[in-house]
């Protein structure tokens, strides 16, 4: 381990004599070197930013006029020099250091602003791989290191918005702070660690290498927030480079910030809805859903989805499918609602909701693809999980009818809809579902029976709280989302009034779990497939 040189302390205030800029966005580039002209400061630059500068009729070095070093190798190699690395790393106020400089005829580089080649947009856009290893930037994350090592004496930028402050502070005091050139430093460390988390996330990818040794994530800040699950823990939002489309890239019209738990319901309610390819509608509370339901638009989506569980949807997250329009506005803003996320809205749905003014609408332009590759991520002490996302879908061709009774169309139908919902469902899972629409829903127990008995009485009370004369439950598919270990569950199913079952199967008793279905006259399925959510 290098031990620290006895260096001076870091002056407070460093004025900026000259600035090295080199950036691959040009985004507010040339206002940004006026302003530094405008206070004095050199400007030296490459390739196009140079070209750039000059072309707006400022004056501009080229990094080569430094170093006495063309740029070559098609642009590989342009400020990999001790010219360049010297005028950043040098320890202005360190005597070694100083003589170092002169004797090499090093200038200091007092601010230096990189952004970096675009190699996870040039990802997200399909890039072929040599396309993409091109746009692996080599020079930049070098020189952005060196100056937020030696941030005693540089000011370094990775962002437009870095170098706003930095001109800020030069017009306000002549000088950038030592407070100010910490932060930076800290931002673009976190910058060339989240590129080369990209870099190395891709290079896996591109080997076929599903879980290497060394496993990197980046994100960047969306919003701090007031409290996380509890108002004694602190909590945060970060976001993806190229977020799955949901909470991460919604818009927020209206309503109080977001909190964690909203975040959270939020994102599981709208991957529930996204499901189905017919108008849906998912009412989620504490990462559950208490509703989902189909219907031939949004208004009887929604009612049909309130009606299994109107008690618990208090307060809750409603998702949808489709476009909200002012029906199904209307039908919403009945009952408290904290968040309404859809991929869109006309303007009358919109109006509507701005009577409700904490209600938080948030729209996205975009479904998630359920069917899409993807990670999940959970933290454990000492590190964290990684897996795949769960991207099973069961239809007619998977299912393995294993009693004496074969299903009616309707009863397919109506398993396969309870079996998408109970993959979102936290388990223990039991779902009862009639007509495209969930009956009674029971999530989380300690033994599948309780679940079932849960999922019943939300059927019944349901049915009471209607008025109708029978338990929701009557005629209806019971998904379990994982096997009936003992027999007791699906007789529960059955007493409530299921008559199709939809289970993964492979128990050591599933034979004692057919005969009981085949003796209480129910019809069954094994998937094959198991979509528990712990």
């Amino acid at each position: 381990m290098p031990a620290a040189p006895d260096f001076p302390p870091a002056p407070d205030r460093v004025p900026v004599k000259r600035a090295l800029l080199s950036v691959s966005d040009k985004t507010g580039l040339i206002e940004t070197a006026k302003a530094l002209a405008e206070l004095g400061v050199e400007l030296v630059s490459t390739g196009g930013t140079k070209a750039a500068i000059a072309g707006a009729g400022l004056a501009v070095k080229d990094v080569s006029d430094l170093t006495g070093f063309p740029e070559m190798m098609d642009g590989r190699v342009k400020t990999l020099h001790p010219i360049v690395h010297g005028g950043l790393l040098g320890v202005r106020d360190a005597r070694s250091h100083a003589d170092a400089m002169a004797e090499h005829g090093i200038g200091g580089i007092d601010l230096l602003y990189v952004n970096l080649y675009p190699f996870e947009a040039t990802v997200a856009a399909g890039g072929n791989f040599e396309t993409c290893v091109e746009n692996i930037d080599i020079g930049g994350p070098a020189m952005i290191r060196s100056a937020a090592k030696n941030h005693g004496y540089v000011a370094v930028c990775t962002e437009p918005s870095d170098m706003a402050e930095v001109v800020g502070a030069l017009k306000a005091d002549g000088a950038t702070s030592l407070e100010l050139r910490r932060k930076l430093a800290a931002r673009a460390y976190a910058r060339t660690a989240a590129y080369d988390a990209a870099i190395s996330g891709w290079f896996a990818g591109q080997i076929g290498e599903e879980y290497p040794a060394r496993k990197s994530i980046s994100g960047s800040l969306r919003q701090t927030m007031r409290y996380g699950e509890n108002p004694h823990q602190s909590a945060a939002f970060y976001t993806f480079h190229t977020p799955r489309p949901g909470v991460a890239t919604a818009r927020q019209l209206q309503g109080k910030e977001l909190s964690y738990n909203n975040i959270a319901d939020t994102d599981a309610a709208y991957e529930l809805v996204a499901e189905f390819a017919e108008p849906a509608c998912a009412i989620i509370k504490h990462a559950n859903p208490c509703g989902v339901a189909m219907g031939a638009d949004l208004k009887a989506a929604y009612a049909r989805a309130l009606e299994c569980d109107p008690v618990s949807a208090f307060g809750g997250i409603v998702a949808v499918n489709r476009p909200l329009d002012a029906a199904s506005a209307e039908e919403i803003v009945k009952i408290f609602t904290e968040v309404v996320i859809a991929p869109g809205a006309d303007e009358d749905a919109i109006a509507v909701f701005a009577g409700k003014k904490n209600l938080r609408l948030l729209l996205t332009d975009a479904l998630p693809d359920p069917m899409a590759q993807g990670e999940v991520f959970r933290s454990v002490a000492g590190g964290f999980l990684v897996q795949s996302r769960d991207r099973s879908r069961i239809t007619l061709a998977d299912l393995k009818i294993v009693t004496k009774r074969q299903p009616t169309e309707a009863e397919v139908r109506d398993m396969l809809f309870a079996f998408t919902v109970a993959k979102h469902v936290k388990s223990n899972a039991i779902v009862f579902a009639k007509n495209g629409q969930t009956a009674g829903i029971g999530a989380g127990q300690m033994n599948r029976r309780d679940s079932a008995r849960i999922a019943a009485i939300r059927a019944a009370e349901a049915a009471e709280t209607a008025g109708y004369p029978e338990s929701l439950a009557k005629g209806s598919a019971c998904a379990s989302e994982a096997f009936f270990p003992f027999a007791d569950g699906l007789l529960q199913a059955a007493e409530a009034g299921a008559t199709a079952i939809i289970q993964p199967g492979g128990s050591i008793r599933d034979d004692e779990v057919i005969k009981a279905a085949d003796d209480a006259g129910v019809t069954m399925a094994f998937t094959g497939v198991r979509v528990f959510r712990h």
